[in-house]
């Protein structure tokens, strides 16, 4: 079974910073994206970057947020660098990865960001 191993999160202070990465088995990718899941709200996909390198943000997040992906030992891993922390911004925050046509999707099991004010 695939594993996606995450890291990141925590609380922090409004105005301040932390970076979210995840990783998973893969060489290629068609689309990595983060989605978050604030209490009692929808999944909202949060930033995503396509194979193409066109890469898409939520408008409240641009400038922001920074997503970037990696690989090493065919592993892909996802990162999102957050800055400017706002309370709003606490949620789960869930990494996902689509290997393309012919492979897997994976989630990650949700890291927990939490901004206090």
């Amino acid at each position: 079974q695939a594993q996606v191993v995450e890291s990141g999160g925590g609380l922090v202070q409004a105005g301040g910073s932390l970076t979210l990465s995840c990783s998973a088995p893969g060489t290629d990718f068609s689309r990595l994206a983060w989605y978050r899941q604030a209490p009692r709200k929808p999944r909202d996909l949060v930033a995503e970057i396509f194979r193409n390198g066109r890469i898409n943000y939520l408008d409240s997040v641009r400038g922001r947020f920074t997503i970037s992906r990696d690989n090493d030992n065919a592993r892909n891993t996802l990162t999102l660098a957050i800055h400017s922390l706002k309370p709003e911004d606490t949620a789960d925050y869930y990494c996902y990865f689509d290997l393309g046509p012919s492979g897997p999707t994976h989630w990650g099991r949700g890291i927990q960001v939490r901004v206090f004010s």
